[in-house]
């Protein structure tokens, strides 16, 4: 979890009210069952969801809340008797949904499931395919939680890499690039600085990703609401 810069106490308060409005906001969601608490900016969400989806849903509409520097997602899903599926009924589920996911090479991936969490491996030659399994398998009925071991296949880096992160992020409307710093060693790229709110940090790590010569990213970026 992101060690959080300095927030005025007198903020938690205000940013733990529109965390719950926030909530309420997001037709995923059933705010009644999620308990928000904030320390120094920090956001705690406890409580019970009834899909993996809704908790991703929560922790993402707390993310996008002005103010707040780090989630810690202490959520768990207590799925509905109708919702419960068997092991093999969630990896053919996840199997059949990965297949439809067109910018993923055919059998790249291999899939695990235990007691409903769901465990993907593999290696995929781009980010965006990673993804793409995550976004497939996530909303899937059934899924208490999604493991995803898939990695990059290993690439060669070049000389320009940074240069060329450092424009995407120029060129990037949401970002402040005067306030983000790149740096690569071989093909991890180590992007740190300060941004105003988890959206831009989420925009500077996909401006890295999408180098043909990246690997790994690092976002050490701090959210600074008021840099």
């Amino acid at each position: 979890m992101t060690t959080p810069s300095d927030s005025p106490a007198g903020d938690d308060l205000t940013v733990k009210e529109e965390v719950e409005e926030e909530l309420l906001w997001t037709p995923e969601v059933d705010p009644a069952r999620i308990g928000v608490s904030v320390h120094d900016g920090v956001v705690t969400l406890t409580g019970e969801v009834r899909s993996f989806a809704e908790r991703i849903a929560a922790t993402e509409a707390a993310m996008g809340v002005r103010g707040v520097l780090s989630v810690a997602d202490d959520l768990t899903v207590d799925l509905a008797a109708e919702a419960v599926q068997s092991d093999t009924h969630i990896a053919h589920a996840v199997l059949d949904a990965l297949a439809r996911e067109t910018t993923i090479p055919s059998g790249a991936i291999t899939v695990e499931v235990r007691d409903g969490t769901v465990t993907l491996q593999g290696e995929v030659e781009w980010n965006h395919e990673r993804e793409g399994a995550r976004r497939a398998v996530e909303h899937l009925p059934g899924v208490r939680f999604l493991d995803s071991r898939i990695e990059l296949s290993r690439r060669p880096s070049a000389s320009d890499t940074e240069e060329r992160i450092r424009r995407a992020i120029v060129r990037n409307a949401q970002l402040d690039a005067s306030h983000i710093h790149v740096s690569i060693d071989g093909t991890v790229a180590t992007i740190t600085g300060e941004v105003r709110s988890w959206a831009e940090k989420r925009q500077a790590s996909l401006s890295a990703w999408r180098s043909p010569h990246v690997t790994s990213v690092h976002n050490e970026i701090r959210v600074k609401p008021s840099y």
